[in-house]
């Protein structure tokens, strides 16, 4: 038996998270097919979600209301011989993200309900295998979220009115699961509740993932010119790395920007130089599968 721990918030602040005893508990069975089938596309889309948190950071005022991924843990054999009667694993939040091209980090915001060798607020690196979903939030509305959809499909009505009122976010209909806003793909939004929309029956499509694969993200975009010109009067910050040892290549590469990566390029960035866990550019692409980018970095002279 598994565990699955919602994130709880407080109505008044988005963002601030009230204690999770105050969350419901949710618990199948570890050879559940659909939910296995949900955090194998969770952790197969990742990229849009460290690609947001990417540009995130780069926003003056912050867009994200809320962004964190769900993990997968569970003790060591000699601490679960110590219970045989515990879990055998526990589904958890972590928020405060981070991602190097091997591991995600982040604090562990649930307290485990029987395991011993993680507690909440714990910082915690995991491989990318532990990961069972994502979800980020923007304007009140959630992207992401695969495990969630599912335990919201298996909730009556009321049940699941009950869960996205105590959330205070959007998940839209079930078994939908955007991965980006509408806009960032050419798309209107859907229209919110409003005094006429008893009378009118939206037709509800899921979003093109392959539309959202081929469409660069709208900052990556509207920054190429600007970059450009702050590279050409600064032309050694190409060559500048942050505090974590990652220049701008590295980053832009991981966030899977063609944009960030064509300019770094032109202004002599060196696409072989590896980042200190010895990834190249071309590999830090690799591991989120950013096809373009990569195809870009191969048009440069590099490999794998």
């Amino acid at each position: 038996m598994s565990r699955h721990v919602p994130i709880s918030f407080d109505q008044q602040s988005r963002g601030s998270i009230m204690s999770a005893q105050a969350s419901p508990v949710f618990k199948s069975p570890g050879n559940d097919s659909e939910m296995n089938e949900a955090a194998a596309k969770a952790r197969k889309t990742f990229r849009y979600f460290w690609r947001e948190m990417a540009w995130e950071r780069r926003r003056i005022i912050p867009g994200l209301e809320m962004a964190a991924v769900k993990a997968t843990f569970t003790d060591p054999p000699e601490v679960r011989a110590q219970d045989p009667d515990a879990l055998e694993c526990e589904h958890m939040w972590l928020m405060d993200v981070s991602f190097d091209g091997r591991k995600v980090e982040g604090t562990l915001i649930n307290a485990p309900t029987s395991l011993k060798s993680v507690s909440e607020g714990d910082r915690v690196r995991i491989p990318g295998r532990q990961l069972c979903d994502w979800m980020y939030v923007m304007s009140g509305d959630v992207y992401g979220g695969f495990t969630v959809d599912l335990m919201r499909a298996r909730m009556s009505d009321s049940e699941r009115k009950q869960h996205d009122q105590a959330w205070g976010f959007d998940f839209g209909a079930v078994g939908m699961v955007n991965l980006v806003p509408p806009d960032y793909i050419g798309e209107s939004a859907t229209k919110k509740k409003g005094l006429f929309s008893r009378f009118s029956h939206p037709e509800v499509k899921p979003q093109d993932y392959e539309k959202v694969a081929e469409t660069e993200h709208p900052m990556s975009v509207n920054m190429r010119d600007s970059f450009d010109e702050t590279l050409t009067e600064n032309p050694e910050l190409v060559h500048e790395a942050d505090d974590n040892g990652y220049t701008f290549l590295h980053q832009l590469a991981l966030a899977g920007s063609l944009d960030g990566v064509d300019v770094c390029l032109k202004h002599g960035a060196d696409p072989s130089k590896a980042a200190p866990n010895g990834m190249t550019p071309s590999t830090l692409a690799k591991s989120l599968g950013w096809k373009r980018v990569m195809s870009r970095l191969q048009d440069a002279g590099v490999g794998d």
